[in-house]
């Protein structure tokens, strides 16, 4: 098995706050990151496919399928958008970076033609990252 990791960049602003809360317990659950007017993040999306090289090509998957893909998917779904008023994604739920892998994780399965969505790693500051190696495997599914 080889393992595939491209990183992909996008820009998104977001707002920290849970609407079952009062403004205190947001605050003081949130901080500065429940600011009312949002704050902005420049995110950095890894992306890994594992699986064994194809014998015509040599590749788990061609970069130019994996970048259309997460591309279509996720960068021009979220860059540049305010997370919360812009992406219907983020209409139920509070856009942490935790959150965004689970949604990420669910545009993305499925879409993959060869190998296996493997890890997914969000890049929220030069401090915090936040990895996702997809839901539990259910052991009596054969999964």
């Amino acid at each position: 098995m080889v393992l595939l990791t491209h990183r992909f960049d996008f820009c998104a602003s977001h707002r920290l706050h849970n609407p079952d809360l009062s403004e205190r317990e947001n605050d003081a659950l949130y901080g500065k990151c429940n600011n009312p007017n949002g704050h902005g993040h420049n995110y950095q999306l890894e992306v890994t496919l594992a699986g064994e090289p194809d014998p015509g090509t040599g590749m788990v998957l061609e970069l130019s399928i994996l970048k259309r893909i997460v591309d279509e998917e996720i960068c021009e779904r979220y860059d540049h958008k305010n997370l919360n008023l812009d992406v219907s994604d983020f209409k139920e739920r509070i856009p942490t970076a935790e959150n965004m892998l689970l949604v990420i994780w669910e545009r993305l399965t499925g879409r993959i033609p060869r190998g296996k969505l493997h890890r997914l790693r969000l890049i929220e500051t030069a401090n915090n990252s936040f990895e996702y190696f997809g839901p539990p495997k259910n052991p009596g599914s054969g999964q």
